[in-house]
């Protein structure tokens, strides 16, 4: 922890807060305090941007391939040093090693891919209709952008918007999670070391969101936000960003579906559920909600599930043969535990965990809950946790009606054998990403996303960089 920068990165230089306030990072597998961090006020945000703004005209002119080169650099010290960001991930937010391992990689694709695409944005040419002019497209930075990051990815979801605004010319203020700022700031760090110019990138960590983040999107500096984050907080920064009309990208919630057919393998099925439901110990907005299971196999099913769920091991990150660590704090665990309770009231069933074990940390074990009512919270609330809840169901329309019954439309998992009945549910489910027997769908490869109130835009992919760039149509009168 000693190497690992805990001020505000501003203009290329490591600053305390203005007003001196720091807040603590937690250890939410000990409860204990790691370490405490700058806690920016308003001016600091202003100075943040400032230095964004100033650095944005030089920027957007600095070449693709330069660009290019930087993010690629990045990428290969990220590779070098994926030990020592796993422990400091694990550290500020509880996932086990081998999965924070895992995230460093991922996290890493997305320089690697935007690295590439930063010297393949184009343009076009061409002959207006009414043949008194030619037409020429032109690909430009939208300019400064803000954006806004989640603590159950700390570094992938900083990758995600940072490596497309870097490729695009876009200069950045990046606002962390106050629960995990550390990877972060030394994701801010290795950009640094990569040859990023100063000002390009601004980290601005704190605990007073509303104070630094509104008067920024109000203010005309920024000109873009991409935010991931709850729904409830995702409304509130669209009305914040209206009144600069601020261009927005919005990866929101999520009430994933996943559907089991009477014809689907069973062996594919729980392991794509445990994929689904488990990764990030179910804090994930990509994590399967509400498991629809056909009558015939839910017994089964439901039962293969507990068997693998159970057998999972709890405990801190840090320690070997540990699948599941805390939840980021006892709010989260507050909300699960809360959410479990009220299915049980309603009727459903426990068939695995579901008690809160005693100690200290923000620990809770993998639950399986059966006979579970629709009229339980749980089914239009995102768990955030390791619980699945299995309802059953007869036909295939019924199915789709239910899985579609949600103001969210993020992903949806569909098992089934039957190629037509698997294009045909995929077409009808309401939502941005079907994994189709398979419980994983992110890749920085696809584009990542969601329809209804889960968001707005895209990330990653081909598409990811769209949504830092604006056209510009020049018109030449022919002769």
């Amino acid at each position: 922890m000693t190497d690992t920068p805990t001020q505000l990165f501003i203009g290329g230089a490591w600053l305390d807060a203005a007003d001196g306030a720091t807040m603590p990072v937690d250890d939410p597998a000990t409860g204990e305090i790691l370490c405490h961090v700058a806690d920016a006020g308003p001016r600091d945000a202003r100075l943040a941007e400032a230095a964004a703004v100033q650095m944005q005209e030089e920027w957007a002119l600095t070449a693709p391939r330069a660009r290019s080169e930087i993010l690629r650099r990045a990428y290969e010290i990220i590779l070098e040093r994926a030990d020592e960001l796993a422990h400091l991930m694990t550290a500020e937010m509880g996932k086990p090693l081998a999965e924070a391992r895992g995230e460093v990689a991922y996290a890493a694709e997305f320089f690697r891919w935007f690295s590439e695409e930063a010297v393949r944005i184009d343009g076009g040419a061409g002959i207006l209709p009414d043949g008194r002019n030619r037409m020429l497209l032109s690909r430009r930075p939208v300019g400064p952008c803000l954006l806004i990051t989640p603590w159950n990815f700390p570094l992938a979801m900083g990758t995600r918007k940072i490596g497309p605004a870097i490729a695009a010319g876009c200069t950045m203020v990046l606002k962390p999670a106050p629960q995990t700022p550390l990877s972060s700031l030394a994701l801010a760090a290795i950009l640094q070391e990569a040859g990023l110019p100063d000002g390009v990138l601004n980290v601005v960590t704190t605990s007073r969101a509303g104070q630094v983040c509104e008067p920024l999107l109000r203010g005309g500096g920024i000109r873009k936000l991409s935010f991931t984050g709850s729904t409830a907080v995702g409304r509130l920064l669209l009305a914040q960003s209206a009144e600069a009309v601020v261009r927005t990208s919005m990866e929101l919630g999520g009430n994933a579906p996943f559907i089991v057919f009477e014809d689907a393998d069973l062996d594919k099925a729980v392991d794509g559920a445990m994929l689904a439901k488990m990764r990030n110990m179910g804090e994930a907005c990509t994590a399967a909600n509400r498991f629809f299971v056909h009558h015939s196999v839910a017994e089964e099913f439901g039962r293969r599930l507990a068997e693998r769920m159970g057998a999972l091991v709890v405990g801190p990150g840090t320690r070997d043969g540990v699948d599941v660590g805390p939840l980021i704090d006892r709010t989260g665990r507050g909300k699960v535990e809360a959410l479990v309770t009220d299915a049980v009231e309603r009727g459903a069933r426990v068939l695995v965990g579901g008690r809160t074990p005693e100690g200290p940390g923000c620990f809770y074990p993998p639950t399986v809950l059966t006979d579970v009512s629709p009229e339980s919270r749980l089914m239009d609330t995102e768990i955030f946790g390791p619980v699945a809840a299995i309802l059953t169901f007869d036909d295939e329309d019924e199915v789709i009606r239910r899985a579609n019954d949600t103001p969210w439309g993020l992903v949806g998992y569909v098992f089934t054998e039957g190629l037509d009945r698997a294009l045909r549910v995929s077409e009808r489910i309401e939502v941005g990403m079907v994994g189709l027997n398979t419980g994983l769908v992110s890749n920085p490869a696809a584009p990542f996303g969601g329809v209804k109130q889960s968001g707005l835009g895209r990330e990653g992919g081909r598409v990811g960089i769209d949504e830092f760039l604006e056209y510009q149509y020049l018109a030449i009168p022919m002769r």
